[in-house]
């Protein structure tokens, strides 16, 4: 399932999938784990890097490169090997390790490769598409990336435990991999051999997660920073930081959700008099969510009628939607419905990671719409390009295949146990992930982690709203708030997709990093 590669957010905005992941892996999981604790040992692979030789030219400067493609096993408590993960890494040749930065990025899922932020973003290469309209077949085309990040950090791509050619090996087996923690040990462990492999332990350190991997690297940055590893910078896009979607109010989703719908409405025409700057819609749209309208919620059947008139009619002025079919969901929009009527009359749908992409149902009068346009719309020039450059260009050969997705999905177990200490919520095993906290926890104990959190206005995965306030609600020391800054960009969920915000992304991690290096 490709559509696993930005699972992450859908537990916000859609509600209903997290019950069917849970449930979907109960009636079988005595059975597997018992196939699993008789498996038989795999192979360990060596360590064989394969590596070629670049160059690309950035604002007028050749820069020469090495591109590594390879894997690094990881091994359990007792010493022994229980994976292996693939990753490419890209280097600046000539450049000094010690005080050179280097990245690690990963998509996230659960369950994705990091084939989306590396053949897409920051790499010294990316496909180019024909967002926000469904990319024609190929031939793809691969161009070298003048947005690269590679004049100021060396970058390393990495492939989750069992996707990409990532694979369990030894003893180890699914369940090793297929949890929040389990997944955040493997990625400790890669990382913390990457560095001692490279000699790369003095060197300024940042992670950039997209989606679950933000979820990833919230927790993640306190867990390396428990075990001696000091980051200078976290990069969180397009954020999930509380999977614990009733915290607070069953309500809260309404209310992060439209400022966002606010932002689709903007960008079809829906809206009358539209102002010519989303940025300032959209925060007209904020001040509504959080006053008037979550106020209405809050009271709930004690509603006055008349307050519901007028509270409606607000809901109409920021989302384009009727009056009355506001009224008629109680004022409760949920994202598949208005990704389903916003654009009715026209007979589309809006795409959910990116509601720029517009989609066409076989049924214009249903509930919802039957698929999502903004992955249908880019996912094979995607999985073929870096397919066909890992082969031609890297000179990486396999005969395994390279998985875009897991298919243990199913079988993740959300529970997290923080590993900040302290008391609260956040300190407790959590059901569901709540790393803000983790997060807030590393900054306390590192007061130089600057963290850079980039959000698409039209992602409807996961809302900027909802990481706003999860943000703001890390209880951090004044003199710690300065230390977490916010972009917005005029894209979804893979911000990239549109080349001008990549170019705009591009400049604001560039002054991060030479920010937090200093």
């Amino acid at each position: 399932m490709i559509a696993a590669k930005r699972f992450a957010g859908c537990m916000l905005a859609v509600c209903t999938l997290l019950p069917f992941a849970l449930s979907a892996q109960a009636p079988n999981a005595g059975s597997e784990q018992s196939k699993e604790s008789t498996k038989e040992s795999t192979p360990v692979p060596p360590e064989k890097p394969v590596a070629t030789h670049h160059e690309i030219t950035l604002d007028g400067k050749v820069l020469k490169y090495t591109a590594t493609a390879g894997n690094l096993i990881i091994r359990d408590e007792e010493d022994k090997p229980y994976g292996s993960m693939f990753y490419v890494a890209y280097t600046l040749d000539g450049a000094e390790p010690g005080t050179r930065p280097v990245s690690f990025l990963y998509n996230g899922g659960p369950g994705s490769a990091t084939l989306w932020l590396h053949m897409g973003s920051f790499g010294p290469m990316r496909v180019l598409t024909d967002s926000p309209k469904a990319t024609a077949g190929p031939p793809f085309k691969l161009v070298p990336n003048q947005y690269s990040l590679l004049d100021k950090t060396d970058l390393v791509f990495i492939d989750a435990p069992l996707t990409g050619y990532s694979r369990a090996v030894g003893k180890g087996v699914a369940k090793d991999f297929t949890g929040v923690d389990q997944d955040l040990r493997a990625f400790d462990r890669f990382i913390i051999r990457y560095l001692t492999v490279n000699q790369r332990w003095n060197s300024p350190k940042f992670l950039i997660g997209e989606s679950y991997g933000t979820t990833r690297s919230a927790a993640l940055a306190d867990m390396l920073g428990n075990n001696g590893v000091q980051l200078n910078g976290v990069v969180l896009i397009s954020s999930i930081l509380n999977y614990n979607i009733r915290a607070g109010g069953y309500d809260n989703i309404y209310v992060f959700n439209l400022p966002s719908y606010a932002a689709a409405a903007w960008y079809f025409n829906k809206i009358p008099n539209k102002p010519a700057d989303v940025a300032a819609w959209v925060q007209q749209a904020r001040e509504f969510a959080s006053g008037p309208y979550a106020q209405a919620l809050f009271a709930g059947d004690n509603l006055p009628a008349d307050k519901l008139d007028e509270v409606a009619k607000q809901v109409s002025h920021f989302t384009g939607l009727s009056v009355d079919y506001i009224k008629e969901a109680n004022l409760r929009i949920s994202p598949v419905r208005f990704r389903k009527e916003v654009l009715r009359d026209d007979r589309k749908t809006l795409g959910r990671y990116d509601m720029r992409f517009e989609g066409v149902d076989v049924d214009a009068a249903g509930e919802m719409p039957s698929y999502d346009a903004s992955d249908t719309g880019i996912t094979g020039a995607y999985v073929a390009t870096l397919e066909d450059y890992l082969e031609r260009e890297l000179k990486y050969e396999s005969t395994d295949a390279y998985r875009p997705s897991a298919e243990t999905i199913g079988q993740w177990d959300w529970k997290h146990k923080p590993t900040s200490g302290g008391s609260g919520f956040g300190s407790r095993e959590q059901s569901e992930p709540y790393v803000a906290a983790d997060l807030a926890s590393a900054i306390r104990k590192n007061p130089h982690l600057h963290v850079f959190s980039a959000n698409g206005y039209f992602d409807l995965a996961t809302p900027f709203f909802a990481t706003e306030f999860d943000l703001d609600h890390m209880q951090l020391d004044p003199a710690l708030r300065g230390n977490v800054q916010f972009g917005y960009y005029p894209s979804g969920h893979m911000i990239y997709l549109n080349v001008d915000a990549l170019r705009k992304l591009k400049g604001d991690l560039a002054a991060f990093i030479t920010n937090a290096t200093k």
